[in-house]
């Protein structure tokens, strides 16, 4: 029962285009939820945003910006920033505000517990979504 966003509304398509010939870095975003760092285990955590990830990519795998994020000569040298929001209505209002934007994006919902746990986007153009993650802090 996750939450998939794709782009939609303000496309940021032009932006992809304008990107796509040029050389700037491509980068996937996630998001952790602070309170679940701090209350659950280490790894069931990190292992919420690799799920995020990886559906994520899977979902956008014949996106231009993920085939080239994911091709042979970038697969060792992928960019992530791993960021953190304080709980449950940060992590809802920042998938809304990446939904208005038109940012392809998972918000995973663990189950059975219908949680939303985090959240990652689809490859993009640092210059395209980092605006969207200023005010976030780094994942530690």
């Amino acid at each position: 029962m996750s939450q998939f966003t794709t782009d939609s509304e303000p496309n940021p398509q032009n932006e992809e285009k304008k990107a796509e010939n040029s050389d700037e870095v491509l980068v996937q975003y996630v998001v952790l939820r602070r309170d679940l760092i701090d209350t659950w285990p280490m790894g069931s955590v990190v292992t919420q945003g690799c799920h995020a990830s990886v559906s994520v990519i899977w979902s956008h795998k014949e996106d231009p910006h993920t085939l080239q994020y994911c091709s042979p000569e970038n697969i060792d040298s992928m960019h992530k920033v791993t960021l953190e929001v304080k709980g449950e209505p940060q992590i809802l209002n920042l998938s809304e505000k990446l939904k208005a934007g038109g940012i392809a994006h998972k918000l995973w919902i663990e189950q059975p517990e219908n949680i939303p746990t985090c959240l990652a986007t689809k490859p993009y153009p640092k210059s395209v979504v980092a605006l969207f993650f200023k005010k976030l802090k780094l994942c530690k």
